[in-house]
């Protein structure tokens, strides 16, 4: 039994490091790959465009995201502005009112409402294709704000190669700095846009669409099939559609899109939760055509299975802590090898320091959320293992937005402790447990699973918090507008 779980251990081990190995390939390329893309083409003429802004009870960002997309510099009669409003709270209010506004000043802007959420974000996307007939659709989320250039920069890349199906700008940050857990976040997205996504642009590997800030060809969509439901991340989903189709995708590092960062680690978790769950029916539904697809190299199927499997660190490193404390008490852990596990810790903070060094003047300093990263992503092991399981089983799930703050901290306004917490709880007594033990067996696997105790015990008790910020909040009376005499 102990030799089955020591070999196991291993085995684990070993398909932890390869998942990391795609992104020291990543890295690699960011490094050495210097080809010039295509240069961008400035047409006589900018072909019409509408922007789509799925929303779904964002009362706190509606506005800001409205008045961004009003100002982008395009000419106004090639320009179609779409708020897919599936709101069920003051949203819509707030939002009829802000693009009356709008309309008076000349905008195109059409404010849909649907009878239900069939099909969630993927449903309110199709349904605004059928009432808008553009050659090009843009799309932004609720808490990104686009820069006034955005669709010329992006439109002119398109233009350049008619095999692009899409074109997408970075992630930027508008509360990086609020607290470390989106600090952390921020870390972690500016290696997935500088290091992972960019290199893949370059280098001709496949890559998905990340949600928002970018611009899709009408003739893509359709070729791929549209926007479908089957998954929680519809966006990951058609690029790969479409890409097994012969189109091609692009990510410009340079063109920031500011967005909005969880603040609550609630909804952090709940957010993480849907992406793990996204991406994981992905894999189950793509990878077999990935493998046949005449249209894909063997290298992109190679590094397109890493990318689709992307959550799949998560259970290992949850099992190989678990494994941890039998195999101490039967005292064959010291002898197992660790370099496969060393390996998978190096390589995540060369691509996060690269890519502060790439983009900030004091990337160095920016790397102090580095800690901060390492205990949130140990952390969130269980949350993203019990969604990646959920997915494996056949669970359709539920779209659950991420909540949004706007430019303050709203209390009432985050997600809801559930089962995982108590999972976590129970995940830190555990590991703490095999800590213990390493003091005692294997001193040099001590520091990871004490690590890795302070982690879950971190992302429990911070969860526990909020949740008791929330319903405290949530007990108080409404604040009265009667002035008192």
């Amino acid at each position: 039994m102990i030799l089955s779980l020591a070999i196991l251990y291993v085995l684990l081990a070993v398909l932890l490091s390869v998942t990391t190995a795609g992104s020291l390939v990543l890295l690699l390329i960011h490094l050495l790959d210097h080809h010039a893309p295509k240069e961008p083409v400035i047409p006589a003429e900018w072909p019409c465009v509408t922007v789509q802004l799925p929303v779904y009870n964002e009362q706190y960002v509606v506005e800001r995201l409205l008045d961004a997309v009003a100002a982008l510099d395009y000419p106004v009669d090639k320009l179609v502005i779409q708020l897919l409003d599936d709101s069920t709270d003051a949203t819509s209010r707030l939002a009829a009112r802000k693009v009356a506004q709008l309309r008076a000043d000349g905008l195109a802007v059409q404010h849909i409402r649907r009878a239900d959420r069939t099909g969630f974000k993927a449903g309110a996307l199709q349904e605004g294709m059928a009432r808008s007939l553009t050659p090009y659709y843009a799309i932004f989320d609720a808490d990104f704000v686009p820069p006034p250039d955005f669709l010329r920069v992006t439109l002119s890349h398109l233009l350049a190669d008619d095999t692009h199906g899409m074109v997408q700008g970075r992630w930027g940050h508008l509360n990086a700095q609020d607290s470390p857990l989106t600090a952390a976040q921020a870390l972690a997205i500016d290696g997935h846009f500088v290091i992972e996504q960019a290199s893949r642009s370059k280098g001709g590997l496949l890559l998905n669409f990340n949600g928002t800030g970018g611009v899709w060809r009408a003739d893509c969509i359709h070729d791929a099939g549209g926007w479908r439901d089957t998954t929680l991340t519809e966006d990951f989903d058609l690029s790969y559609r479409a890409q097994l189709r012969g189109w091609h995708m692009r990510t410009l590092p340079d063109l920031v899109v500011p967005g909005e960062l969880p603040t609550h680690l609630l909804a952090f978790k709940q957010q993480q939760f849907r992406w793990a769950k996204g991406s994981t029916q992905c894999l189950l539904q793509t990878i077999r055509p990935l493998w046949r697809s005449q249209h894909t190299t063997l290298p992109q199927s190679i590094m397109g299975t890493l990318h689709l499997c992307q959550y799949m660190p998560y259970p290992l490193i949850l099992m190989l802590a678990l494994l941890a404390p039998p195999l101490l008490l039967a005292g064959v852990f010291a002898e197992l090898p660790l370099a496969f596990m060393l390996f998978s810790g190096i390589v995540p903070p060369l691509v996060y320091a690269v890519s502060q060094q790439a983009i900030y003047s004091d990337g160095w300093r920016r790397m102090i959320a580095f800690p901060a990263l390492v205990v949130f992503g140990t952390g969130i092991a269980i949350n993203n293992t019990v969604a990646l399981l959920s997915a494996l089983v056949g669970s359709p799930g539920e779209f659950q937005r991420t909540p949004k703050s706007g430019t303050a901290n709203h209390a009432t306004y985050t997600a809801s402790v559930d089962a995982t917490t108590l999972l976590e709880v129970c995940g830190a007594v555990y590991i703490g447990w095999g800590a213990w033990l390493a003091v005692q067996h294997a001193p040099h696997a001590a520091p990871y699973l004490a690590l890795s105790a302070f982690s879950y015990a971190t992302t429990a008790l911070w969860s526990l918090w909020e949740s008791w910020q929330t319903y405290r909040a949530n007990q108080r009376p409404p604040v009265s507008s009667t002035k008192l005499n």
